[in-house]
Parts: C-alpha cells; sequence; structure tokens
C-alpha cells in the first residue's frame, strides 16, 4: 500500500498530547507521514506534522466523528477528526484503512454511551488499525458489541486485548496475524496493534482519578476524552502522553509497510 493510501486521525494528535511540544511533535514525526486528516472551516485538510501544527496551535476544541462529518463540512466547521470521522472521510475518497490509537467504545461518557466509533466499523467498507478501545470504556463490552456486529476482530501478532494504557483483562480476540501474512491487505476489520504491557501505566488508581476529571469536564459542558488524557498526562508527567504518540506512529509505520 502506499502512504497515501490511508489516513491518519488528527483527534489524539489535536487535543490527547498535552506535554508535547509543536517543536518535539515535529521532530519526532516520520516526514513521510503526510496524511493526518483535519478539516478547517468546513475545508477537507490532509498533510503532514509541518501542516498540521498550525491547526493544532488555535486549540480547535470541535471533535468531528462518522455521522457529524458532513453536517461539519456544510456549516463551514473546524475540528479535529476523530477514529470514526477519519473513516468518514477515507470513503469519500476511496480509501480503505484508517489509522488510529486509542478508540472509543461502550461506556456512561456523555454523549458516547455508544461510540460512533463502533457503529461506524460496522457500516463503513473502511479498516481501522488502531491500539486497543481506551481504558475509560468498558473494553469487553466494547469488544462483544463489535463482534455481535460481524466486525472481525484481529489482533496484530497477539490473540488477545488486554487494555490501553494499563494492562486489564485479557479479552480474546477472533484472529492473530503477522502483519507479513500474505491475506492482511484483502481483510477488512478493527485491526489491534497493543502496546506492550512493560511500558504501559502501572498505577491503575490513576484510570477512576482520570475517570472523575473527565466527569468534572462532563459537568461544565466540555469533552472527556481530552480532560481524561490532560489527567493522564499530568499525572504521568507526560509519559502517558509519550506511549500514546509512539504508538500512534508505530501504527502508520505496520500501515505503511504491510497493508
Amino acid at each position: 500500500m502506499e502512504i497515501k493510501d490511508f489516513l491518519i486521525e488528527s483527534a489524539l494528535l489535536s487535543q490527547g498530547l498535552i506535554s508535547i511540544s509543536a517543536e518535539e511533535m515535529e521532530r519526532l514525526w516520520p516526514p513521510e507521514f503526510n496524511n493526518i486528516a483535519w478539516l478547517e472551516k468546513g475545508q477537507v485538510k490532509i498533510g503532514g506534522m509541518k501542516e498540521f501544527l498550525p491547526f493544532r496551535a488555535q486549540k480547535q476544541s470541535g471533535r468531528i466523528d462518522y455521522y457529524h462529518f458532513k453536517e461539519a463540512m456544510a456549516q463551514g466547521l473546524s475540528g479535529a477528526l476523530t477514529a470514526s470521522g477519519t473513516m468518514r472521510l477515507a470513503e469519500e475518497l476511496g480509501l480503505t484503512l484508517v489509522v488510529s490509537c486509542g478508540i472509543g467504545g461502550i461506556g456512561d461518557i456523555q454523549g458516547e454511551e455508544l461510540c460512533p466509533d463502533l457503529p461506524a466499523l460496522a457500516e463503513s467498507s473502511c479498516s481501522l488499525l488502531a491500539t486497543s478501545p481506551k481504558d475509560v470504556v468498558n473494553i469487553e463490552a466494547s469488544l462483544n458489541w463489535l463482534r455481535d456486529h460481524k466486525v472481525p476482530l484481529i489482533g496484530i501478532e497477539s490473540p488477545i486485548c488486554n487494555g490501553y494504557l494499563f494492562k486489564g483483562k485479557d479479552l480474546a480476540l477472533d484472529y492473530a496475524l503477522d502483519p507479513k501474512h500474505p491475506q492482511i491487505q484483502a481483510m477488512r476489520g478493527l485491526f489491534l496493534n497493543r502496546i506492550a504491557e512493560d511500558q504501559r501505566l502501572k498505577d491503575r488508581d490513576l484510570l477512576e482519578e482520570a475517570i472523575q476529571a473527565g466527569k468534572e469536564a462532563e459537568s461544565k459542558g466540555l469533552a472527556f476524552h481530552p480532560a481524561a488524557n490532560a489527567y493522564f498526562d499530568q499525572a504521568s508527567k507526560g509519559y502517558s502522553s509519550e506511549i500514546q504518540f509512539e504508538s500512534l506512529i508505530a501504527n502508520a509505520k505496520l500501515a505503511q509497510e504491510y497493508f
């Protein structure tokens, strides 16, 4: 697959990596990945980190998903694209793969009791290469919902999903594939490329505290995920942002080489 044959979501890069500076982001981002996608005043933008950083600096609060993408364009809105929002754009462009990191799921997040990432996977012709559903949602219920809706769950070199930033319960996926498998390009579904367990956060108390920070943000009319990510970042002295950024890059490299 050529590098421009997949898109990279922008929500994490825009709102989730609090302590990673623009200079560090540009330095660490592989220059060949010029396929980050976002909306600016209703216009689709696709570019590399240098082109994306001015948008990030504007601190846009919008997060545009699969089901609000066309509306956002029509209304001339600006915003980062979530995993599902990027899938909607990929469909428009005739692409079949989106790269993300942590995705949404089933939980009690306001307006995301069923995150659009899940029904988008069930409806879209586009596959998603991600890391895991986020720890702040019910990962087991999320995977079960996808399985019930006939979305193949494919682990890269591992048959289990057991958390995102933290190690949780081992949950069986449908398949485990070596990325060199000759049929991987023809498969459709959710591909999960997990963060190594020894690199994840160890103190699970931080998870409940981050959820509380997200709920407090909701009570003020703000978004849950940026607030929870900001708490993880602060509590881990930037480590949570570092491993998420590295995981997103690892997923993009996997997509570039094998899909």
